[in-house]
């Protein structure tokens, strides 16, 4: 009997030692190095990256044309100068103008643009929402991100083999009235910003044409590298996004602000959002879109803390969970270390090719 309990006890230490070895901890996140791939600075960054250096964060801020070319000009600036003063754990994308869009220069100036860019150390170029939802020529028309000009400019990223960094189109509850919108940050964002709720523009394009515009733009690009932000707006159903995976294989995609899709899927079925990290474990890369504009420092840093230790709990425990994103409980993913490994810094490395 004695014998029978010894081996009992070890039996269950060593499958207890077993599991702790596939799966990290709460205690295990400020050990394991990671990176924030999707952040944005437009301040001096010191209190965002004094806080990544506390919790072993690498962060890759991402330019975007959304004010105007005075500000796309301002934050390449601060960009490099962080790059500089942070070498180790600070990488920036670029972005360009569309400003002078109907100029016949227009092309010629922006991949001039870009290689000063790239000379300063910029590892990517980002292209945003405003086009194929917001930006249009001297005729009114708007302008779409298979739009022949761009062809130039995809040529010039692929030939130097830099990634294209895309956020195009919106999360598809942007066509649905607000009180149908499956998670609350999206209700919250489109009460703030009407002229992108396009439930309220049946004039612009719908939902799938944004798509397709876009995948055009993959067909005739196959070699260009391609990192789909906000789960490339495909957020809504893991399987949808895996077929697109599969059908374009020179493309990843982030998680940022899409953490509340993931959640509301996971509550109905946790084991199809877990499979699919696993399967793709190869194409997914941890971003949070946290955007530093000079706030407050004390309070700017708690949350960006905490934002990043409730992603965490979320990906490497199964512990059961709320958030005032969705309704309803759901339980973490508890990815396998080697995953969490990828997510969190391997995948940044390797499609941003830091060093």
């Amino acid at each position: 009997m004695k014998t029978s309990r010894i081996l009992l006890f070890f039996v269950a230490f060593y499958s207890f030692s077993c599991t702790n070895n596939r799966f990290y901890t709460m205690g295990d996140f400020a050990k394991v190095p990671k990176t924030d791939a999707h952040y944005h600075i437009y301040s001096d960054g010191n209190g965002s990256l004094e806080q990544a250096q506390k919790d072993n964060f690498s962060v890759l801020t991402i330019n975007t044309f959304s004010e105007g070319c005075e500000h796309v000009y301002k934050v390449q600036q601060i960009s490099e100068n962080l790059e500089k003063q942070y070498p180790q754990n600070f990488d920036f994308a670029a972005t360009f103008c569309l400003d002078g869009w109907d100029d016949s220069l227009w092309v010629e100036n922006t991949l001039a643009w870009l290689d000063s860019c790239l000379a300063g150390g910029a590892v990517a170029v980002k292209v945003w929402k405003n086009i194929g939802m917001e930006f249009r020529d001297k005729d009114s028309a708007l302008i779409m991100i298979d739009d022949p000009k761009f062809e130039p400019v995809f040529r010039f990223l692929n030939e130097k083999k830099i990634p294209l960094v895309g956020h195009l189109g919106e999360p598809r509850n942007c066509w649905l009235p607000l009180n149908e919108m499956t998670t609350k940050n999206d209700s919250s964002y489109f009460a703030r910003h009407p002229e992108y709720h396009m439930f309220l523009h049946p004039e612009f394009p719908s939902y799938e044409e944004q798509m397709a515009a876009r995948d055009r733009m993959l067909d005739k690009n196959p070699g260009l590298v391609f990192i789909g932000c906000h789960l490339a707006s495909i957020e809504w159903n893991v399987d949808t996004l895996a077929a697109w995976l599969d059908k374009y294989p020179n493309t990843a995609v982030d998680l940022a602000a899409r953490m509340g899709q993931l959640y509301f899927q996971t509550r109905d079925d946790r084991e199809k959002v877990r499979n699919f990290f696993i399967q793709y474990q190869d194409r997914i890369l941890y971003g949070t879109d946290i955007i530093d504009s000079g706030q407050e420092k004390e309070q700017f840093q708690q949350q960006i803390h905490q934002t990043w230790l409730r992603d965490w709990e979320y990906l490497v425990t199964d512990h059961t969970m709320t958030s005032p994103l969705i309704k309803g409980e759901f339980k973490g993913l508890q990815l396998p270390k080697e995953v969490v490994d990828k997510v969190y810094r391997l995948n940044a490395e390797k499609w941003y090719n830091l060093k």
